[in-house]
């Protein structure tokens, strides 16, 4: 990646709810464009933080889901 974050996130080893909710808390805590580098392994944050970002309006910049951990980088936008 080469995109420059401003966060990051390891939440490997954790299994849904929790990549979501800890990703949450931190979109709340950071300011608006900036960004998060998260790293998971939990296979549904392959379909979860596409969806996150949708719904409350954020980017997902870049993932690469080619080898575990799955990384993913976001930038926080505006509320909805």
């Amino acid at each position: 990646m080469k995109h420059q974050k401003n966060h990051f996130l390891n939440l490997v080893n954790l299994r849904c709810p929790d990549p979501i909710i800890r990703i949450r808390n931190k979109l709340r805590e950071i300011k608006f464009n900036e960004t998060i580098l998260i790293y998971s392994d939990d296979p549904s944050t392959k379909r979860d933080i596409p969806k996150l970002c949708c719904f409350m309006g954020h980017t997902l910049i870049h993932c690469y889901l080619n080898v575990i951990p799955y990384k993913y980088l976001l930038k926080k936008g505006k509320k909805i």
